[in-house]
């Protein structure tokens, strides 16, 4: 992606030819009719990407702020994802449907393995794979992968994963992870590139947001972008939905990303460590 042309309708092409935005909206939390009318926010807001999850448990609600919203389903990029509970080849199929009927679509556009479960994740991908090849999801990818279990996978198959979606921040720089991506042509999706609002208030990220008269949110959104990662910001507030939008009417210059990358500190917002999974 360049940088200097990107824009809130901007798309990557995954490894299938399926064009997928580059940003959009997490809904993590986001339940009830609060998490409904912040869904209706960022469509609104120009959104075109929403990731949710079976765990999540407002597969419903997503599904409803989509059809309320009046914006045609071809439109919208759906990404929901099977959690490990539901892991397994036929438990998969299931959830996959199951995931359909509350959505209330016909398809969904990007399934994702939620986190590589022991003993279960390739037989798991067996069914993603399934689905794929049957049309029920547009393309198809994991969460939460690290090196070892995607170089596990690529051994035993041959479709390779479109997307692999991780915790990933200036705090939580991992290089190592998005150059395998790169070099297999897996396109690296961060959540919780805002670090919970935990680093929001260091200085550097303040300071460099001053120099650009942006947030600090903004300069994380935009750092991440700019690494070519997909973006899928959470939030339910409507102001903020909006700014964390705005971000692509300035480029953050080389040396001031570099400062950036160099705040790494291996800090997990989420305190989930995928190297847990053996």
């Amino acid at each position: 992606m360049n940088p200097l042309e990107i824009n809130l309708n901007s798309t990557v092409k995954l490894n299938n030819g399926v064009e997928m935005p580059i940003f959009g909206l997490g809904t993590w939390d986001l339940r009830g009719k609060m998490g409904y009318q912040a869904i209706l926010w960022a469509l609104e807001a120009g959104y075109r990407l929403l990731d949710t999850a079976e765990v999540y448990g407002n597969e419903k609600r997503v599904g409803l702020a989509i059809k309320d919203s009046g914006i045609p389903r071809e439109e919208i990029f759906i990404t929901t994802k099977v959690f490990n509970t539901s892991q397994g080849f036929e438990n998969t199929l299931k959830a996959f449907q199951e995931s359909l009927i509350k959505l209330d679509v016909s398809y969904i556009d990007l399934y994702l393995i939620h986190a590589p479960a022991t003993n279960l994740r390739l037989d798991t991908w067996k069914a993603l794979e399934k689905l794929l090849d049957e049309g029920k999801t547009r393309t198809i990818g994991v969460s939460n992968y690290t090196t070892k279990h995607l170089t596990e996978q690529l051994d035993h198959y041959s479709k390779v994963p479109a997307i692999n979606q991780v915790e990933f921040s200036p705090f939580l720089y991992q290089k190592d992870l998005l150059d395998f991506c790169n070099s297999h042509d897996i396109v690296l999706e961060g959540y919780s590139t805002l670090t919970k609002g935990v680093k929001l208030n260091n200085q550097t990220l303040i300071d460099i947001g001053k120099k650009y008269r942006k947030s600090t949110t903004q300069i994380l959104i935009r750092w991440g972008l700019q690494h070519d990662v997909i973006q899928i910001p959470r939030s339910g507030n409507k102001d903020h939905i909006y700014e964390n939008a705005d971000i692509f009417d300035f480029q953050i210059k080389d040396d001031d990303m570099l400062t950036l990358d160099c705040l790494n500190e291996d800090f997990r917002a989420y305190g989930l460590d995928p190297n847990s999974y053996k």
